[in-house]
């Protein structure tokens, strides 16, 4: 049954992906951080509304999954108004934290497979991205391949949790 915490979490999550996606591509310093900082914002309200319902749910590893996005999350919000090259440090932290839960969330079988798939090619683009940054490579959240790559598996993700959201099952 679709309550109205999943619609409020389905938003956050549509407008995550498409401000989060947006601000990734627009040149514009200070339009970039006023996307990223909506696309934060309703990404931590969505998996704030998240973590209760799964955690009511018994689920508690994809509960606690969420949470782990939501900590990540907020590590990015705090550092997006410092510029790209700035947030660096917090981005790392952020995206470290974003693979983490993405793993945590489709390890169970609570979404289907498809879903845990694009989490799972998002989290290993997100890892890998973490891992050239802490060895040297000078890489921003916007370049490209990486970590830009993994913003798309992200945002097809999120579309899988709100078509399970807004059909009301645990399954799609």
């Amino acid at each position: 049954m679709r309550t109205t915490s999943d619609i409020i979490a389905s938003l956050g999550l549509a407008i995550g992906g498409i401000f989060g996606l947006a601000g990734t591509f627009v040149a514009s310093a200070s339009l970039r951080e006023t996307l990223w900082a909506i696309d934060g914002v309703a990404l931590v309200v969505a998996t704030a509304l998240l973590t209760m319902k799964y955690q009511r749910l018994g689920n508690d590893y994809v509960a606690a999954g969420f949470l782990t996005f939501l900590a990540g999350e907020s590590l990015l919000l705090a550092g997006n108004a410092a510029g790209l090259e700035a947030s660096v440090p917090s981005y790392v932290g952020g995206v470290s934290l974003w693979a983490a839960a993405l793993i945590m969330v489709s390890v169970p079988s609570t979404f289907a497979l498809w879903m845990r798939f694009t989490a799972f090619v998002a989290a290993a683009l997100f890892f890998a991205s973490v891992g050239m940054v802490l060895w040297g490579t000078p890489l921003l959240p916007t370049s490209s391949p990486l970590p830009a790559a993994g913003y798309p598996f992200l945002v097809l993700t999120f579309v899988g949790w709100i078509w399970t959201l807004l059909r009301g099952s645990r399954h799609v």
